[in-house]
């Protein structure tokens, strides 16, 4: 039986890619106001500003490319049980070739109807006011913004109590309840952190076989693939 690793990746894998963070040094994301863009109140004030934000958002995905980090990963699937929760909302690691994806705050490339949220549709087109869904209802963003719950939560704690190895890639581990989802992992398990500017958490801190790898994930995750073997 295959090792299970469990992989948590956030903007900093993403970022290798051309995608910016989420949040730039200002406070800004994409010179917006997170509570403008990303909130459901700013849905309620201004949906289509919302609409057009991510619309400029999917527009950049599909221009952009997986990198080395992303494509690792996808390679570790040849040796280990290699699932990975992201907080990322690009599909970069489907595209590099990972099979096994849990996104818990959504996904850019889907929107769902606002009354129904198990109606749930791919979509890389521009989303307008008036774009409906099969029930008659406005569509949204598929993306889980800040006050909302996180649906995929229960599904990623599980995943981390099963792993073998726990792999943290490109997050600063300060947006919760992601941040957390450490705590779940099995204590001893062998713990490893690629980051340029590492962040520790209380739950990081509290790991007795911690490795942190002060790279970018484009070397990072080759290295990690090293120490494994």
């Amino acid at each position: 039986m295959k090792k299970k690793i469990v992989v948590l990746t956030g903007a900093g894998i993403s970022a290798e890619s051309g995608i910016k963070t989420f949040r730039d040094s200002d406070g800004l994301w994409e010179n917006h106001r997170i509570e403008d863009v990303a909130t459901p109140s700013g849905w309620a004030a201004n949906p289509a500003l919302v609409l057009d934000f991510y619309n400029q958002r999917r527009t950049q995905l599909l221009q952009v490319q997986p990198n080395d980090g992303h494509r690792a990963l996808a390679d570790m699937e040849r040796d280990y049980d290699v699932k990975i929760v992201t907080q990322n909302v690009d599909d970069l690691h489907e595209r590099a070739g990972s099979t096994q994806v849990l996104h818990l705050h959504g996904e850019l490339r889907k929107v769902r109807s606002t009354r129904y949220e198990n109606l749930v549709y791919p979509w890389d087109k521009d989303l307008h006011l008036g774009d409906l869904c099969e029930r008659g209802h406005q569509l949204r963003p598929h993306i889980v913004w800040f006050g909302e719950a996180v649906p995929m939560l229960e599904a990623a704690a599980e995943l981390a109590e099963l792993a073998d190895v726990f792999l943290i890639i490109g997050t600063s581990l300060q947006v919760y309840p992601a941040a957390g989802l450490m705590r779940y992992a099995p204590r001893n398990i062998p713990v490893y952190y690629i980051d340029p500017r590492p962040q520790l958490n209380f739950e990081l801190e509290s790991m007795p076989n911690l490795t942190v790898i002060e790279e970018p994930a484009s070397t990072g995750v080759r290295r990690i693939a090293e120490l494994l073997n």
